[in-house]
């Protein structure tokens, strides 16, 4: 079977503090004795959003596959970068090398150098973020509000490994408020946590929905209105042993924010300005990948 890319470039941040470098030249050697026919090339990032670039400029000509060496953070600046480089043949596909890797633990089948060798691809949906006349942003996963994006905050600031995501996630959560946003009939509705996922787990550990597959056409909206911190604990505890059931599913939700808040797109923290409008909807069949 003819692959549908021609060529491969490796997108990876030599100065993260895990084994990104290392990791892409291993799958480019890798490459080399599998796919000897497929040229592959090293772009190695020289700072923050340099892989969107990368991702858009590469998917400019031919049909690249251009994998992301990274975390859930840096495969979200290279698949956004390819949707933002409009109508191509780019493929995309991580290696994970990153502390969150929660898009590679669920959607991947296999070694990524055997699909890669193999060469079919699969379409998968994607989630897109319109806020008031921005450009749109895309997710592969997830988009957060409420107590995701703050224990992220805590988490740049304390530093990550298992002791210290475990300090500092009970930091966040015990200074965490809610907040509130409106919906579009006027509603206005407080919540501790709101989610929409385009797989079915997030941070490591937490089974946010039965129901939820990144080629379904919908997304799960997985909210949880305020209540008391020993509720909201509970609702962690329950995520991370069994799992919250399933969700309604979607193919859009919108509402308008009243206080400025933070957000969480696959990992990354943007800020949202009160009284912003926000929507989120699904871009079924968006992305071409092996997995």
């Amino acid at each position: 079977m003819a692959r549908a890319y021609d060529r491969v470039v490796i997108v990876f941040n030599p100065n993260s503090t895990g084994d990104a470098q290392e990791r892409a030249e291993e799958l480019k050697s890798g490459l080399a004795e599998r796919a000897a026919d497929l040229p592959v090339e090293l772009r190695p990032t020289e700072y923050a959003g340099h892989a969107r670039e990368i991702a858009r400029e590469e998917a400019g000509s031919g049909a690249p596959l251009v994998v992301s060496v990274s975390g859930d953070g840096g495969y979200n600046e290279v698949v956004d970068g390819l949707m933002k480089a409009g109508e191509s043949r780019a493929v995309a596909a991580v290696l994970a090398a990153g502390n969150a890797n929660d898009h590679r633990r669920v959607v991947g089948r296999r070694p990524l150098l055997d699909a890669i060798a193999e060469g079919r691809t699969e379409q998968l949906d994607l989630l897109r973020l319109s806020v008031d006349d921005e450009e749109p942003r895309h997710a592969h996963s997830y988009i957060g509000l409420g107590i995701t994006p703050v224990v992220a905050l805590e988490l740049e600031r304390g530093g990550k490994g298992s002791l210290k995501e475990i300090l500092t996630t009970v930091r966040a959560f015990s200074r965490f408020r809610p907040f509130t946003i409106e919906v579009d009939d006027g509603r206005r509705q407080d919540f501790d946590s709101l989610v929409f996922a385009n797989i079915a787990e997030m941070a490591k550990y937490a089974t946010l929905s039965e129901d939820s597959r990144p080629d379904d056409g919908v997304f799960e909206v997985v909210l949880l209105p305020h209540t008391s911190k020993l509720r909201v604990l509970a609702t962690a505890v329950k995520a991370a042993v069994r799992g919250l059931g399933p969700q309604p599913s979607v193919r859009e939700y919108a509402f308008r924010t009243v206080d400025p808040m933070p957000l969480q797109v696959d990992g990354e923290v943007l800020d949202l300005d009160a009284g912003a409008r926000v929507r989120v909807d699904i871009v079924a069949a968006a992305l071409a990948t092996v997995r």
